[in-house]
């Protein structure tokens, strides 16, 4: 996470304890879903009403998602996994998309993974073990859906560690598209801080206790290198990257994007819409990507989409 987003998500932090001391939030404890196994919470316009809803029920189901009695239909016959960003929980991340494409007539689950339980924040484990918790989640929900394969919506880490479970853990034939909202797969440099502390061992090694997955995605990492060792992508995967030069997390902006490829889409959202301003930490808020989202998931019936004022993170 970068300088200026990290300082912008201790804000986020910091203002939804500070809410939820104050009684100024309605936290609640969710409501069931359509399958009655676990709660679910309201859509939220932006990360940052998803933050500050999640600090006290971390574990709640973004809405719409894990119907476990959903079944996938003709016009869509893949379920729709979300994978978290680097800290990020299920709601937080994706407590208004989520909707969406249930909206749309998706089957829709999300999860948390790389954490410690019931922890609002996940995915910092190593990138590795986080991916295995995501391929078994999605084992999961094939068996429950009788679905042939699945479709990968994921945000930053999120968008990139499926490719880990595409190479290393059997993801290759059970996923029929990926698709990256600001997606880490070459890594950043955080304006130059991660590469520093990269070239300090003990730094670096501070860093890694709280945050494994963060060394792991500083730019030329071991661990990117033998990710992306022999080809970033494979056949039979569609993949799509939805990007923002605006990006302050995955830096330079273009480490987001894929090898030019038959099967790999890259997207800039402002060469779609001038006026979008978003984030790395809006995207998944964003009506623009949003809307290329559900383009990539079903090509057949793509919309233009409506080029709308968004501003960073209030997505």
């Amino acid at each position: 996470m970068g300088v200026r987003a990290f300082g912008r998500r201790l804000v986020v932090f910091a203002a939804a304890l500070g809410a939820v001391a104050l009684g100024t939030v309605a936290l609640g404890t969710g409501t069931a879903n359509a399958a009655g196994e676990e709660p679910t919470g309201p859509v939220q316009p932006n990360i940052i009403s998803a933050a500050i809803y999640s600090v006290a029920q971390p574990t709640v189901a973004p809405p719409g998602a894990n119907d476990w009695d959903c079944k996938p239909t003709a016009d869509h016959p893949y379920p729709v996994l979300l994978s978290n960003g680097t800290t990020a929980n299920a709601y937080e991340n994706w407590a208004n998309l989520s909707q969406v494409l249930a909206d749309e007539g998706y089957c829709v689950f999300a999860g948390n993974f790389g954490g410690s339980p019931g922890s609002f924040l996940q995915t910092v484990g190593p990138v590795a073990g986080t991916a295995a918790q995501l391929a078994q989640f999605g084992d999961k929900v094939l068996a429950a859906t009788g679905a042939a394969k699945l479709d990968v919506v994921g945000h930053s880490q999120g968008g990139m560690n499926p490719r880990y479970w595409i190479k290393y853990l059997g993801g290759a034939t059970k996923i029929d598209k990926l698709i990256g909202l600001s997606p880490s797969n070459y890594g950043t440099s955080l304006f130059g801080l991660l590469s520093t502390i990269q070239a300090i061992p003990p730094a670096r090694d501070l860093v890694g206790v709280a945050c494994a997955s963060c060394n792991e995605q500083s730019t030329g990492s071991a661990f990117l290198t033998d990710l992306n060792a022999g080809g970033d992508t494979v056949p039979g995967i569609d993949y799509t990257v939805i990007q923002t030069k605006f990006d302050d997390v995955v830096t330079p902006y273009t480490n987001a994007f894929l090898k030019p490829a038959p099967n790999v889409k890259n997207i800039v959202l402002q060469d779609v819409c001038a006026r979008d301003f978003t984030d790395h930490l809006g995207i998944p808020y964003d009506p623009i990507a949003q809307r290329e989202v559900l383009n990539a998931l079903d090509p057949g019936h793509a919309r233009t989409p409506k080029c709308v004022f968004v501003p960073p993170v209030l997505s």
